[in-house]
Order: structure tokens, then C-alpha cells, then sequence
């Protein structure tokens, strides 16, 4: 087998990683000795061992010799582990196969200088933009600090949301849906507006089995959020976090003593800040953000310069009707030359319906 088919398969080993191990990135390793695989791991949760070290552990005989294969640099600081290139050099590996440089600034090139300057021969570059491209989240968020968010929404054909009468329960297939919460699993938090609060009383959970919930971020303003909502009341649940402009104590009080986290921001025209906010989750960690707000809250963070990516689940259904909401409402742009500009979309067939996913080529973010 050729070094891609071994790193192939360390890419679907670090997959198995996906929304356990945020902020950290999803990494995947393989040991192959004489032809043969005798070690695999990956980065199972956060704060526990790395996918290198779980591969020597698991090797069914002495990795002395051997060829490691990993999709991100190993690192070679002391954080919630030890180095993992302490642990290669104890073990006698000969050659390492890296997919990806870790952007990382602890890293960034130092784990393979230093596997190098103990005789170790190294391969940088291996199915590089797959390495990358399961870790957009880790390497914008090491890199900015800020959340990555995905604005997501689900459109009939026509671009609807909702029939003129507010029906929006479902637009979208199963397959679809599905997809959504793998999402809500991947992702670190969710986050709508009270709009989307007061209209439909969601949950905001992940239905999905052995996954973990995100956290709930209510941009709120004003808090008008009942205290008997379902996020509310649920807030034992999943951490819960109302992001307002009140200063009102005695509201706020009732919504901590319910459970729920308060962020009280500097208001911006009357709304939250939400530069302000993004830079208050990314320093609890919150590194990835699924925004399933209403057409109001899209084009706020649209306008803020905050959205990474744009997810569209497209229905072949029509229901038009002028007074039906669109995914992205608010003043809008006055001519074409300000759109808001996105890459090429890929394209993702989910039952009838289908996923169309672009970056956003101007996030002030990046």
C-alpha cells in the first residue's frame, strides 16, 4: 500500500474524534510495519491521550522500525499530555508520515524540526487539504481566537423558510435533518435569537444517540425569553447562555437562579455586539458556533463580518407568497457589488433534498 492509502485510513481514524475533543483538533494515526498495520489510535476526547500515543499503545508488536503515519504534526509541548514526540523517539519509529503542519504556535513546524534533528525521517504534505479540511474549526479558531460559525438555514426552491403563515415544521427530509444533528454533535455551541425563541420554543439539543449537546447561546437583547421556556427550563441539560444588552439585575438574577449563564454585552444599535460576543466564547473555549437563528439574526452576523460558512438545505417544494420569510431578511444590500461574496458551493445530495456549503470570502474573522 502507498503512503495516501495508509494516511487514508488515519483520516477515518481521526473522524471518530468529531465533537469530542474540542477545541482541540481531530487526529488520526496509524503504525505500519514490514507492509503491515501493527498500531492505530486517534484523539478520542479532550484532555485525554493523543491519536499517537493510543497507536503505540495499541501496536500488537514492537513499533521499532516502523513508519507512523498522522494527520497533523505531532506536538511537542507540555499541555493537558506529554509530548508525542518524546514518545516517538522512545519507541524507535524510523520514519513518520505528516499530513498537515499544526498551525498551532506551541507547534507549528517544531514537532517535525525536532523528530529530524534525532535522525527521524520525516514526510510532510500527504493528503494535505483532506488533513486540513477535516480541522477548518481547529485552525481558524488556533489562529484567531474566535468561534468558526456556520450559518445554517433550510429554503424551499423559491428561498422560503416559512409559507406566509409561519409553517416552517418541515421544510426539509430526514436525511437532512439527520445531518443537522450530526452537527449540533460536531459543533461546539448553537445559537439563535429570541425571535426564533418566542416563535418556536425549541430545544436546541442533539436527538442523536452517544452524542453530546452544544451549547445553547440565546442572543437576546432585551431578555424577553420566558423563564418557562423549553431552554430555559432545560438549562440543566445543556449549558445555556443568554447574551443580552439589559442591565436589568433582577431579570438577569432569575434566569441565573433557573441556571442559565448570563453575558451582559455593550449594546451595537440597540443589539448585541456580536463581534464582542464571539470574542467573549472564544475565550471559554467555544471554538465553533451552528447558527440556526431566523432571517434577522443571519443578517446581523452576516453584517458583522462573523460567518465563516453558509450551509443551504434546498427542498424541491415552492410556497410562495410575498409575505413568506426568506433566510436573510434585515435592510439588505443596496446594489450587487455588495454581496456578500461566497466560494463555489459543495454539493451534497440527502434524500430529495440537497446541501449546498460555501466559505464566506470575506469574514472579518479571518
Amino acid at each position: 500500500m502507498s503512503d495516501e492509502a495508509y494516511m487514508k485510513i488515519a483520516l477515518e481514524c481521526a473522524k471518530n474524534g468529531c465533537g469530542w475533543v474540542n477545541p482541540n483538533p481531530m487526529v488520526g494515526a496509524v503504525i505500519v510495519k514490514d507492509s503491515r498495520v501493527i498500531g492505530v489510535g486517534f484523539h478520542r476526547k479532550y484532555g485525554g491521550m493523543h491519536a499517537e500515543r493510543k497507536a503505540l499503545a495499541s501496536c500488537t508488536e514492537s513499533p521499532k522500525g516502523a513508519t507512523l503515519y498522522v494527520t497533523l504534526e505531532p506536538c511537542c509541548h507540555y499541555g493537558k499530555t506529554p509530548p508525542c514526540t518524546e514518545a516517538i523517539l522512545e519507541s524507535g519509529i524510523k520514519r513518520v508520515v505528516v499530513g498537515s503542519v499544526d498551525p498551532n504556535p506551541l507547534v507549528a513546524g517544531k514537532g517535525i524540526q525536532i523528530l529530524r534533528q534525532h535522525g527521524i525521517q520525516v514526510e510532510v504534505g500527504v493528503l494535505r487539504e483532506p488533513c486540513i479540511a477535516i480541522n477548518e474549526v481547529f485552525f481558524h479558531f488556533i489562529q484567531t481566537k474566535m468561534p468558526y460559525v456556520v450559518m445554517k438555514y433550510a429554503m424551499t426552491m423559491d428561498g422560503k423558510i416559512a409559507t406566509y403563515s409561519g409553517q416552517s415544521e418541515w421544510i426539509t427530509g430526514e436525511a437532512a435533518r439527520r445531518h443537522v444533528q450530526e452537527d449540533r454533535h460536531r459543533y461546539s455551541g448553537i445559537m439563535v435569537g429570541v425571535g426564533t425563541v418566542l416563535s418556536d420554543n425549541p430545544l436546541l439539543t442533539c436527538r442523536l444517540k452517544n452524542s453530546r449537546n452544544p451549547v445553547r447561546i440565546i442572543c437576546d437583547s432585551k431578555l424577553r425569553t420566558p423563564l418557562d421556556a423549553r431552554v430555559v427550563k432545560t438549562s440543566g441539560e445543556a449549558h445555556t447562555i443568554f447574551a443580552t444588552c439589559s442591565e436589568d439585575e433582577s431579570r438577569i438574577r432569575r434566569y441565573q437562579e433557573a441556571g442559565c449563564e448570563v453575558m451582559a454585552l455593550k449594546p451595537d444599535d440597540g443589539r448585541v455586539d456580536m463581534h464582542e460576543l464571539m470574542a467573549e466564547l472564544g475565550e471559554k473555549g467555544i471554538d465553533s458556533i451552528l447558527l440556526e437563528g431566523g432571517s434577522t439574526l443571519n443578517w446581523s452576523a452576516l453584517q458583522s463580518g462573523v460567518v465563516n460558512k453558509v450551509q443551504a438545505y434546498i427542498a424541491p417544494k415552492l410556497l410562495g407568497g410575498v409575505g413568506a420569510k426568506s433566510p436573510v431578511e434585515g435592510i439588505g444590500v443596496e446594489s450587487l457589488k455588495e454581496a456578500f461574496k461566497l466560494t463555489a458551493p459543495e454539493v451534497t445530495h440527502l434524500g430529495e433534498d440537497i446541501l449546498l456549503e460555501s466559505e464566506v470570502v470575506a469574514c472579518s474573522q479571518e
